[in-house]
C-alpha cells in the first residue's frame, strides 16, 4: 500500500511538472517591407557601377536589415552586427534581385529566421526563376540555412516555412545552405 502511495504521488509530480513546464508555440509568421528609398544608405554606390551601394533598414520590431547590392547581385543580412555576418557575404549565383516582402518567422515572440523572395537569371541565361531563401537568424551565424525554387515548387511557401522551423537555430553555416523541394534552374 504505501509503495502504490509513493508511485502515485510520484506520477501527481510528473504530471504536474509537465502541465506547469512552458509549452512551446507554434511558430507564426510576420511581415515587413524592405524599401530602400526609407533606409539610410551606409555606403553609396561607387562611380564605376560595380558596387551599387549597401543600406541599413529597420525590420520587424526595429531588428537591423543590412541590404547590399553588388555585380547586380543582391546580398542581405540581419541583427546588430549584421555587415559582418555570413549572409551579408552570400548570395545567389546568378544575376538576382530581392523582392520587398520579408518573412518572418517567429516562436515564442522571438524572431529566428526570415524568409525573402529572390528572382534570379537562370544559369544559361534564358530565363528567370525565383527562389525563396530561408535565413536562420541565430546572432553570430546569420546565414542562408535553406534555397527553395518557387518556380519549381507549387508549394515552395510551405516548403520554405517547414525548413525554417526545422533548419534556423540548428544549422551550421560553413556546411552551406540545402536546396529543399525541386532544384529545378537553381543551378
Amino acid at each position: 500500500m504505501i509503495r502504490f502511495g509513493i508511485t502515485t504521488g510520484f506520477l501527481a509530480v510528473l504530471s504536474l511538472a509537465a502541465l506547469l513546464r512552458p509549452a512551446v508555440a507554434e511558430p507564426v509568421s510576420q511581415y515587413t517591407k524592405i524599401d530602400l528609398s526609407k533606409c539610410t544608405i551606409v555606403e553609396p554606390a561607387s562611380s564605376e557601377g560595380v558596387f551599387g551601394g549597401s543600406w541599413s533598414c529597420q525590420g520587424y520590431r526595429g531588428i537591423p536589415v543590412f541590404v547590399a547590392e553588388g555585380d547586380l547581385r543582391m546580398f542581405v543580412s540581419f541583427g546588430e552586427n549584421a555587415a559582418r555576418e555570413s549572409a551579408a557575404s552570400q548570395t545567389l549565383g546568378g544575376f538576382n534581385t530581392i523582392n520587398d516582402t520579408l518573412e518572418w518567422r517567429i516562436r515564442n515572440d522571438r524572431p529566428f529566421a526570415t524568409i525573402l523572395r529572390w528572382s534570379m537569371d537562370t544559369p544559361d541565361g534564358t530565363g528567370k526563376v525565383q527562389v525563396l531563401v530561408v535565413t536562420q537568424l541565430k546572432a553570430g551565424s546569420v546565414c542562408h540555412v535553406a534555397y527553395v525554387n518557387a518556380t519549381a515548387n507549387p508549394n515552395a511557401n510551405i516548403l520554405a516555412r517547414q525548413a525554417a522551423d526545422e533548419l534556423a537555430g540548428a544549422h551550421m553555416c560553413e556546411r552551406g545552405a540545402r536546396v529543399i523541394g525541386k532544384a529545378g534552374r537553381l543551378g
